[in-house]
């Protein structure tokens, strides 16, 4: 990719953005773009500092907080406003590590999607309770049996996208708004035949700062999830009623994407 950027989106994240920030720029293959929901503590002042500091950060302040989907949506159109061919989706919190962002792109040269996998041989998650693990592993099993797709670890927040993906798949409709975004750009990607890699990581749960995850962000995915399975089902069953045949599930090397899900 020739020009990549990070799209951070924030929330009082005062204490973690500059750590991460730094270390996102000294990989040296991507800018860096903070969404900064008018942080009340002040991280979006501190974005300002950074980006008077280094040319390749820049800051798009919006009016409130609207949830996480519609910061990646303003981030995304901002990139493709500015030309950029790759786009990455990071936490402010320091839970991803800038330092995969080298492979990830390279990656990224022959996929569509790149998924930072928490769930995949080689991926680890660090500090996190017993409950947490369960429900993260139980909320991606439920979406791959709901949605017959095979990846590991559809609601993980560290991606990258070839902007063309993103251009493929359609982002007008796109109404989910908490972590069930994730998801269902995966479904997305998945269903217009992009090819998908999942990437091992590791994520490390945040030292400062409250989580931003919530009942209501778990109730959201769960019925769209629930939603999009059933739709999916009731579609299978005209194609038999119909054509006498089933949807294939969404999985590698299914004729009904075209290309796949590689893991490594």
């Amino acid at each position: 990719m020739n020009r990549a950027l990070v799209v951070m989106p924030t929330y009082n994240e005062l204490e973690n953005l500059e750590p991460i920030a730094r270390r996102v720029l000294a990989t040296g293959v991507a800018d860096l773009l903070i969404v900064d929901d008018s942080s009340p503590d002040g991280t979006g002042e501190l974005a300002d500092r950074l980006a008077a500091e280094n040319p390749a950060v820049q800051v798009l302040h919006r009016a409130g907080k609207e949830g996480l989907g519609v910061a990646y949506l303003a981030g995304f159109a901002w990139a493709r406003e500015h030309g950029y061919d790759a786009i990455i989706e990071m936490d402010a919190d320091g839970s991803h590590q800038p330092e995969a962002l080298p492979e990830m792109l390279a990656l990224l040269e022959r996929s569509d999607l790149v998924l930072g996998s928490r769930w995949v041989p080689g991926g680890e998650v660090r500090n996190w309770p017993l409950s947490r693990k369960v429900l993260s592993r139980g909320g991606n099993l439920y979406a791959r049996l709901a949605l017959g797709i095979g990846v590991k670890d559809a609601t993980g927040g560290f991606r990258a996208y070839r902007t063309t993906a993103l251009d493929t798949i359609g982002l007008d409709d796109v109404a989910s708004h908490g972590y069930c975004f994730q998801l269902d750009l995966v479904w997305r990607a998945l269903q217009s035949g992009l090819r998908v890699t999942e990437f091992p990581i590791l994520f490390v749960e945040r030292t400062h700062g409250e989580s931003k995850m919530s009942g209501s962000i778990v109730r959201e995915s769960l019925v769209k999830v629930t939603q999009w399975g059933l739709d999916r089902r009731l579609r299978s069953a005209r194609e038999v009623v119909l054509h006498g045949r089933r949807l294939p599930s969404v999985r590698a090397g299914s004729s009904v994407v075209g290309a796949g899900l590689v893991r490594l």
